[in-house]
């Protein structure tokens, strides 16, 4: 059992509008392009004590038929996490920017003007994107391994810049008339695989502000990619058991590379909650109305391999029932946390159909009260299998206030329930270690 306080964050995309939620008079779905929108729930996050803000993204139109929430799209993660470092002075803002299609220098220096002008409260989640090659002049998707050999390039060169103009470089010396030490400044000449870049960079290093590195590596290489690099590892894991079978694996290999400082997994945690289990169990079928047996039944079979229309109800789904993973499946790790699931379970069919990955997330979920949520997240952090989560809210306006006020308030004040320490960490860097 860990006694570490736990690390709690917010999605800023609009999940509690998925579905048929955002149907309802009070979503707000008017406003989901206005920053007052956002500034208000950044300001409620902040006030509730949760650590950090998160912002996912896509690089081509989202596929919206499971609600607002259900994609990534909208407005740009880095300028929405701009306009918010203005709205609020405590809470830290992860960002999501891709190392497949973009610049880094670009993006080394973007992230660094952002960490300045939020007083050290950026945040770096590092994707390889799914999509959107087309919208970058490419005519095919690079594959996992070429992404990842890219990604990995691509974070060393943007700390290399990030290195190139250190804080002891500013000088600021009015009376020695020296602004800078240019001897401390220096070139990356990086000539590497897939970028050549000169450099240094063109402003400084933030002093004591360190930048964390979130990543979310599902498959055998992401996962080694994210135990390399990454501060924070934002995991999808449905049940306990691969919650805690993938933490072990990335410290293993956070080990293996010799990291003295383990990384934090953090699960998404799908929360449906109301004031007693029944409304929530109707919150979260009024929100998935729209996923009908037969929707739920294509889902299952794009994962699976296996057309289970004809499939007997009391015979066992088991792994050797399903043909090999096809390559370049956009929802690879729905499909690998699943096999796992029916290797370690062998379930019915009807008992396929109601998992979070069918339905289309395939995240931690808590359908009942704040206290059923609580309980889960102490069981979860008890046993090992989670550091902290990132909140996702479902099916409405009032369950994400439930979440902020009644979950993230009372889990993020340690003195109230967690054997450690109370004082706050003071910057992103420090919920680390750093």
């Amino acid at each position: 059992m860990t006694s570490a306080r736990l690390c709690i964050g917010m999605t800023l995309a609009p999940t509690w509008l998925n579905g048929h939620a955002w149907r309802r008079p009070d979503s707000g779905i008017e406003q989901l392009l206005d920053l007052s929108y956002f500034r208000d729930l950044a300001q409620r996050a902040e006030a509730a004590g949760a650590d950090f803000l998160f912002r996912p993204d896509t690089l081509f139109h989202p596929n919206l038929a499971n609600g607002p929430g259900g994609g990534a799209g909208g407005l740009d993660p880095t300028l929405l996490m701009t306009a918010l470092a203005g709205a609020t002075t405590r809470i830290n803002l992860l960002t999501t920017i891709s190392a497949t299609f973009l610049p880094p220098w670009y993006v080394a220096r973007m992230l660094m003007s952002l960490n300045w002008l939020s007083g050290g409260r950026i945040g770096w989640n590092v994707v390889t994107a799914l999509d959107g090659h087309r919208n970058f002049g490419l005519e095919t998707m690079p594959s996992g391994a070429e992404r990842y050999e890219k990604a990995a390039e691509f974070h060393a060169l943007v700390t290399r810049l990030w290195d190139s103009f250190p804080a002891e470089a500013l000088l600021q010396d009015r009376e020695g008339g020296r602004i800078l030490d240019e001897t401390q400044i220096h070139p990356v000449d990086h000539d590497g695989a897939h970028f050549r870049v000169e450099g240094p960079l063109s402003l400084p290093a933030m002093p004591g502000k360190r930048i964390p590195i979130f990543q979310a590596g599902a498959s055998e290489i992401g996962r080694d990619f994210a135990a390399r690099i990454a501060d924070g590892v934002f995991a999808a894991t449905p049940d306990r058991d691969a919650a805690q079978a993938y933490r072990g694996d990335i410290l293993r290999r956070a080990a293996g590379h010799g990291r003295a400082q383990a990384p934090k997994v953090l699960p998404g945690l799908s929360l449906f909650l109301a004031s007693s289990r029944a409304e929530a169990q109707d919150l979260f079928h009024a929100t998935h109305r729209g996923a009908d047996r037969a929707r739920r039944m294509a889902r299952l079979k794009l994962l699976t391999g296996v057309d289970f229309s004809d499939w007997p109800d009391d015979r066992a789904v088991t792994l050797a029932d399903l043909p090999a993973l096809p390559e370049g499946l956009h929802s690879q790790t729905s499909a690998l946390l699943l096999r796992r699931m029916i290797e370690r379970d062998r379930p019915r069919l009807d008992d396929l159909l109601e998992r979070p990955e069918t339905i289309g997330s395939p995240h931690w979920q808590v359908i009942g009260t704040p206290d059923d949520a609580i309980d889960a997240v102490r069981d979860w952090q008890a046993t090992e299998a989670a550091d902290g989560f990132i909140a996702f809210p479902g099916g409405s306006v009032a369950c994400l206030k439930l979440v902020l006020d009644e979950v993230i308030a009372p889990l993020a004040d340690p003195a109230s329930l967690w054997d450690c320490d109370a004082e706050r960490p003071t910057g992103f860097a420090a919920l680390f270690g750093a």
